[in-house]
């Protein structure tokens, strides 16, 4: 079980109305306001599906990231390149992980400042990722 909402802060309804988070017991929750009825949706269960369209971003685009990753570190060694590659080629340890750490408070605030959001229904399924940057493939998707 998830220890923390990732996305906290990162979410809206269909409406685009925010959608707060709560703990029922020691379980995170995202809470939708479905016409006043308030739909508690265990945080672990969007965070999987919003992880799952990251993962998808990525697949297929390793050596392009580490490419730009390296260059943004400054490190453009054969090591560090390994390195990358390796955390992307292990990507499905490192989202778990995640899920048990939860995102640093700066980083979501970043991710909102530049306006990465995340769209869900009353029932907590993902209808939209908003990643500005995000890879696109040759159709524009």
């Amino acid at each position: 079980m998830a220890k923390y909402p990732l996305f906290s802060g990162l979410i809206e309804d269909e409406f685009g109305q925010p959608v707060d988070t709560t703990y029922i017991g020691e379980e995170p929750c995202y809470v939708v306001n479905d016409s006043g009825f308030l739909r508690h949706i265990p945080s672990e269960e969007v965070d999987r599906q919003v992880l799952q369209a990251m993962k998808e971003q990525i697949k297929g685009h390793e050596e392009a990231i580490t490419d730009q990753t390296v260059k943004m570190l400054g490190a453009d060694d054969i090591f560090s390149r390994a390195f990358i590659m390796k955390q992307l080629q292990s990507i499905d340890d490192q989202l778990e992980v995640l899920l048990q750490t939860g995102i640093p408070e700066e980083t979501r605030t970043y991710m909102g400042m530049v306006g990465f959001r995340v769209v869900i229904n009353i029932h907590g399924e993902v209808i939209e990722v908003k990643q500005p940057g995000a890879i696109t493939d040759e159709n524009g998707e």
